[in-house]
């Protein structure tokens, strides 16, 4: 079954990378430019479409009237290496990364479609190391995402410091889950680590930044698996009426 709504594929250039960019923009099946709309922003952007299918649960949502209007943009990688390039903190093209999202894609949104135009109006989603990068973008931009929803999300040192540092932490929302088997978790990089304490050690830390946190515990692992049926709770609690 496909989705109600249409989605397009297109291609960026981004002056940031250097590179072709792909987007995969759900357009709901009520699109109209009369009406405003919330954009959420997924890096893993094929991963969440297909396998978190994200567009059919926005479709089912917005039928129900259960969430406000939204698009979603899908931000596909090219591949592991490319992944790991722009998504880990240390990764030489994460900086570049980030400004893509921030001053490349959220303007060429705002030019082509009917958004708010304001931070709360656009959100941020993403799952292990593209979580990861989605949580460093609205630290670095806090006025330009106002959300951001993290599944499972890679959490070392670096990311920490970085939340610490946090120049604006009511600025913008977080929705964080873990699963309590994540305790041991291999990596694209072939190793073994545990994600569940660094992810209880950056909840802690958000709580006492004052960062406005939503925080839960799934029982299972670092998989679409658990991922999944967790979408329609997250757009809900994100961009429920």
């Amino acid at each position: 079954m496909s989705p109600n709504g249409t989605i397009q594929d297109i291609t960026l250039f981004s002056e940031a990378l250097q590179e072709d960019m792909q987007l995969l923009i759900y357009i709901p099946s009520n699109y109209s430019p009369l009406y405003k709309y919330t954009v959420l922003i997924a890096s893993d952007g094929k991963d969440y479409f297909q396998l978190g299918r994200l567009p059919r649960v926005a479709d089912e949502l917005l039928e129900n009237n259960e969430i406000e209007n939204i698009i979603v943009v899908g931000v596909p990688y090219k591949s592991v290496d490319d992944r790991l390039k722009k998504y880990h903190p240390d990764g030489e093209q994460h900086q570049a990364y980030l400004r893509f999202l921030a001053h490349e894609l959220v303007p060429y949104l705002d030019e082509t479609y009917p958004t708010y135009q304001i931070g709360m109006g656009r959100a941020l989603i993403g799952d292990s190391l593209a979580a990861t990068v989605s949580l460093l973008a609205a630290v670095k931009y806090p006025n330009i995402f106002g959300r951001v929803i993290l599944h499972s999300p890679l959490v070392n040192d670096e990311v920490l410091e970085k939340v610490e540092n946090a120049r604006a932490p009511h600025a913008f929302s977080v929705y964080h889950i873990i699963g309590l088997k994540e305790d041991e978790v291999k990596t694209t990089r072939g190793e073994v680590e545990n994600f569940l304490k660094p992810n209880r050690v950056l909840n802690a830390l958000m709580l006492e930044r004052g960062f406005s946190v939503f925080y839960d515990e799934f029982n299972g692992d670092h998989t679409w698996k658990h991922w999944q049926p967790d979408m329609k709770r997250a757009l809900q609690m994100n961009f429920g009426h």
